[in-house]
């Protein structure tokens, strides 16, 4: 097997948020070389909010590719402030470990900030309020008040943010031209007949 980096994982949990990382998976799994792959704390498959009932294609604790790891996608859901996901949190911290860039939207930046994973990045989410409501928070400093943050491999957005969420998981992975990406970003942000 060679050694380039060419999975993604998209990490679910019940009642992930389809639409979140919707465009960046379809994008990455047809028309890059990256592979899409679905992981989860279990191999039960997850129900979306939408009621798509998602494979799931690895278990966290049987996932050993970490060398072909790009990056990890956290879309939003309804759990990820209910549980605590200790299992999910582990991975994470391995992932960060090796510099590998995490992708959190929407429910799933709460999660990242009540474990301490934004305590020293600029990062962003659905409030500022809702983070310091977790008594983990320690990064007030780092929030701003943006639809998207990027800062060392940790691209972080809030829940009403899915295609810039999308636009910057493609230049982190470079999976075309600035000029492709800044195109695709246009035509989807602003519409494609104007």
């Amino acid at each position: 097997m060679n050694n380039i980096k060419n999975e993604v994982l998209i990490v679910l949990t019940e009642q992930w948020n389809d639409w979140e990382a919707s465009y960046a998976i379809a994008v990455l799994n047809s028309f890059s070389d990256y592979k899409v792959k679905t992981i989860a704390v279990d191999d039960f498959p997850k129900m979306s909010m939408g009621g798509i009932n998602a494979s799931i294609d690895c278990t966290i604790s049987n996932y050993q590719n970490l060398k072909n790891l790009a990056m990890a996608i956290l879309p939003g859901g309804l759990s990820w402030e209910k549980n605590d996901y200790r299992e999910i949190a582990e991975f994470v911290k391995n992932i960060m470990e090796l510099h590998i860039p995490i992708a959190a939207i929407c429910g799933a930046t709460t999660f990242l900030c009540k474990h301490g994973f934004l305590d020293s990045v600029k990062h962003t989410g659905d409030s500022l309020e809702l983070f310091q409501e977790q008594k983990e928070y320690r990064g007030e400093a780092f929030y701003i008040h943006e639809q998207v943050v990027v800062d060392n491999q940790v691209i972080t957005a809030n829940e009403t943010a899915a295609v810039q969420f999308a636009y910057e998981i493609f230049k982190i992975l470079k999976i075309d031209s600035d000029e492709e990406i800044d195109q695709w970003y246009d035509n989807f942000k602003n519409g494609a007949i104007r």
